[in-house]
């Protein structure tokens, strides 16, 4: 027997109702477009599938004022417009059967429904390069239809404004102007990663933030997208296939690395999912070109039979069910693992240490001398005038670039007495020998270049990086707000660009290069508090412990002797946190301790 169900009163008194047509859309709408950001995938997923050549996607104040994309592709006439933003209105399907094979990103004919309960909706398309129709509709009865003629190139605008204004509910819940921006930012540069033959823009409260043009590859659209452009000189893309299915691999080279899985992607037939199995595929595949402890960066790319795979597990298409997940999963790490090893060979690798490859010597680069550095931009870091980055001194990002700053060229004056050190090899996975003269250098290289980095960090600019999404956080003490808020002109010169905002403190910017946890990188902000006057030494010894070579790290020999040339060179040879970079045995020494007299 089936127990029955007490109706639950409302304010009213009555039991179970149904809700008005008008509501119910506008609570359907709220699980569709729970933010911008949502509208704006949805938008141009539509927008790709129109076919464009060019997408514009343009936000105000987090998108919470006006989300508008435009785009070049077929447009629509006058009756697609009359009930394109009807529920359920699709020109993508036809059938339940059409799930099965749909080839197309948007499919359900929900966004723009969605789009004109929450937004005023406006819609001006063409399909022709003339004729052009303006839709309008709003939430609720104050913004009936209204259609009017219009000019416009072929294409579609889409622009919703004022969103969630007559849902105040939904409005309360978003999240700060800058953390909405920043999820907009993350979604626009997730479909460029997938649709490189497309040109992208996007716009923030009027101006322009970021440009990619259309791409040769996924390999170039990946390096313009998230990448500075030496960096793109390690990325690699391969190609593997199977029963069904084949994938595009964009991977970076062993010289760039993070230390979380930030910049690992995966996509399946062109939108971004969450998928655990792949993202362990891209690891496993190159395991052993990496230090313990750091993840690669790169992005999967499958294309699959839409039979062999359901896209229709998840409301925003997060998430995709694959019939044979094992067979994409090897295929994919088998294909890393082979390319890694034949780039092994090429190269002459040696990664059974598990600890990477070895670096090749890059292109040596016109660097100012020393006077020259300390004269100009460690003035600018002391708040002068210097330009924001000098134009040959691109940051640290890995220990790939060693081997450009350490191998200087050195003056007369600075030429070693004795000629040349020899470079004699390295022991222990953390010292490099050298012999000088009638002396034995025993250096510590993570020690000597900490302090190759130091000098340069406090004679150069450091270039700031925009983070996509900020770093939010709260001060625990009131010295700490006050320290922040006294120090934020000098930490912004020193890479660090800290704002306060109703909530607590937002992180924008910080080095190019900087690899911590969101956790560590706030408490080695406020440490600095400690350090009084002397924040831009402090600052330069955090940074170069973090990029400067490990032990156990595997140099090859051309960029050890870099190495220790410059060690030797230094003129105070100690770590920035005072201990010594090498130590020294003179031949006597060695002789007595053998008794060889």
């Amino acid at each position: 027997m089936y127990e029955a169900v007490s109706a639950v009163p409302n304010a009213a008194g009555g039991g179970i109702q149904i809700l008005p047509p008008e509501e119910a859309r506008r609570i359907a709408a709220g699980e569709v477009i729970d933010r911008p950001a949502a509208l704006i995938r949805e938008l141009l997923d539509n927008a790709i599938d129109s076919g464009a050549g060019g997408i514009e996607v343009s936000i105000e104040e987090g998108g919470s004022k006006k989300v508008e994309v435009a785009d070049d592709g077929s447009g629509m006439n006058h009756d697609d417009l009359q009930i394109c933003w009807l529920a359920h209105a699709t020109s993508k399907i036809r059938s339940l059967d059409d799930l099965n094979t749909a080839g197309t990103l948007g499919f359900r004919g929900e966004a723009l429904a969605a789009a004109a309960a929450v937004a005023r909706l406006e819609i001006v398309s063409s399909i022709t390069n003339g004729e052009a129709w303006r839709f309008t509709v709003g939430p609720g009865e104050s913004h009936p239809p209204s259609m009017e003629r219009a000019s416009r190139t072929r294409g579609s605008t889409v622009r919703a404004l004022n969103l969630y204004d007559t849902i105040p509910a939904r409005k309360r819940f978003l999240k700060r102007e800058g953390s909405e921006a920043a999820l907009c930012r993350q979604v626009f540069i997730e479909k460029a990663l997938a649709f490189p033959e497309i040109t992208f823009r996007f716009t923030q409260d009027g101006r322009p933030k970021i440009f990619l043009p259309a791409a040769a590859s996924k390999k170039e659209r990946f390096a313009a997208a998230l990448l500075d452009t030496p960096e793109s000189n390690f990325l690699h893309e391969i190609h593997v296939s199977g029963g069904g299915f084949s994938a595009e691999v964009v991977i970076g080279g062993p010289e760039l690395f993070r230390s979380d899985r930030r910049m690992l992607y995966v996509f399946a037939n062109g939108r971004r999912i969450q998928d655990y199995s792949l993202i362990t595929a891209l690891e496993y595949g190159t395991q052993g070109w990496f230090p313990n402890g750091v993840h690669p960066l790169g992005a999967v790319y499958v294309t699959i039979d839409p039979a062999l795979a359901d896209f229709n597990i998840h409301p925003a298409k997060r998430e995709v069910r694959f019939q044979d997940p094992g067979a994409i999963h090897h295929a994919i790490t088998t294909g890393l693992r082979d390319f890694c090893h034949r780039l092994n060979l090429k190269t002459g690798t040696r990664t059974e240490t598990g600890q990477g490859m070895p670096l090749a010597l890059e292109a040596l680069r016109d660097r100012p001398s020393a006077a020259e550095a300390q004269t100009s931009a460690y003035a600018s870091q002391r708040g002068g005038n210097a330009p924001h980055r000098a134009p040959d001194a691109a940051p640290l990002r890995t220990i790939g670039d060693i081997a450009s700053i350490v191998a200087a060229v050195h003056t007369a004056e600075e030429a070693p007495i004795y000629g040349e050190p020899r470079y004699a090899g390295r022991i222990f996975g953390v010292f490099l020998l050298a012999e000088w003269g009638d002396k034995l250098f025993i250096i510590d290289q993570h020690a000597a270049h900490e302090r190759i980095l130091y000098n340069r960090f406090l004679s150069f600019p450091i270039h700031q990086q925009e983070l996509l999404i900020p770093i939010f956080f709260n001060t625990e003490t009131a010295e700490d707000a006050d320290f922040l808020a006294a120090k934020k002109d000098e930490l912004a010169r020193l890479g660090i660009v800290i704002e306060r905002d109703a909530d607590g403190w937002r992180i924008d910017a910080l080095p190019e290069g900087w690899q911590s946890s969101d956790t560590d990188t706030v408490r080695e902000i406020l440490a600095l508090r400690t350090a009084r006057e002397n924040i831009a030494e402090r600052w330069a010894a955090t940074l170069c412990c973090h990029q400067a070579v490990r032990d156990g790290d595997f140099l090859d020999d051309a960029t050890a002797f870099a190495l220790v040339k410059e060690a030797l060179a230094l003129p105070d040879p100690h770590c920035p946190h005072g201990r010594p970079v090498w130590t020294e045995i003179s031949r006597e020494a060695l002789y007595r301790a053998v008794r060889r007299t």
